[in-house]
């Protein structure tokens, strides 16, 4: 299993020299299975990327796992080339929206005035599954939805083939008074995960002034891993206004916060690069 970072930051896309070495795309995260469609978390930003390494001139199939409806989180959709190839198909899965359908979500935000195309203009078909607190497969695919506290209906999910399992947690909130407390449902879904990707857009007092904004601290993120047994954590949706400086900073005291008896592995989330998950371990390039 191979997982590709092509989006790691939170909010808004912020692409600037500060930002060269992790990246200003919003999240979108690429699993490649040997002999299977490719499955992409999110459908930020990112996503233009991924497109563009994807093979030409053929039609396209694969499935998308949203997390939620945010801007940040679908905002790559209309420039993703693939989908533009008559015949190729992009299942689509996500949580309803708090009213209305998945579809009306998708055919409100991708219409006049906000954007000059429709879903329905597009060569390719989109197909959207409403998916929540619930197990399903993508061909020989496991994946497990569950809901994770955000502001508004929010999914993390959960992709395993083999015994290896890789968990998204791209927005996650954390108790309001700052508390290291997570939900039973956040916990099942990351047991002893090969790689967890997790919300970590805030520092301590990032969050003492947004902390209704959705997200959690570093510190929570590393509470999520090890509650969870997780093996490896992938530090993500960093803040737009946390340079490379400040992401290495913020990765560094992360680590030191490991106890030594731990044998969890951090890594702070950066564009292009791959991680590469087996029954012997994993490998970054």
């Amino acid at each position: 299993m191979n997982v590709t970072f092509y989006g790691v930051r939170g909010s808004t896309p912020c692409s600037c020299i500060a930002n060269q070495r992790y990246g200003g795309n919003t999240a979108c995260v690429a699993v490649d299975f040997p002999g299977a469609d490719p499955i992409v978390l999110d459908l930020g930003t990112g996503l233009r990327f991924w497109g563009t390494d994807l093979p030409e001139n053929t039609p396209f199939r694969g499935h998308a796992l949203v997390t939620h409806l945010h801007w940040d989180h679908v905002q790559g959709l209309p420039f993703f080339s693939p989908i533009l190839r008559p015949g190729s198909t992009f299942d689509i899965y996500a949580c309803p929206p708090e009213s209305g359908s998945l579809v009306g979500a998708f055919d409100e935000f991708m219409a006049p005035p906000y954007f000059p195309v429709r879903v329905a203009d597009l060569p390719g078909e989109l197909r959207f599954h409403e998916v929540e607190n619930t197990s399903f497969a993508i061909g020989d695919v496991a994946v497990t939805a569950r809901s994770v506290p955000h502001i508004g209906p929010t999914n993390g999910y959960r992709v395993e083939r083999d015994g290896v399992a890789v968990v998204y947690i791209s927005d996650h909130q954390q108790p309001l008074d700052g508390s290291l407390t997570v939900p039973d449902g956040v916990l099942e879904l990351c047991e002893g995960a090969d790689l967890l990707i997790h919300d970590a857009q805030y520092t301590t007092s990032d969050f003492a002034q947004k902390a209704t904004w959705g997200h959690c601290t570093v510190d929570y993120a590393l509470a999520v891993a090890t509650q969870s047994g997780a093996r490896r954590l992938a530090l993500f949706h960093h803040d737009p206004s946390h340079d490379d400086l400040m992401v290495d900073s913020i990765l560094l005291e992360a680590r030191e916060k490991v106890p030594r008896s731990s044998t969890l592995e951090i890594v702070a989330a950066a564009e292009g690069v791959t991680v590469s998950l087996g029954a012997v371990g994993a490998a970054l390039r």
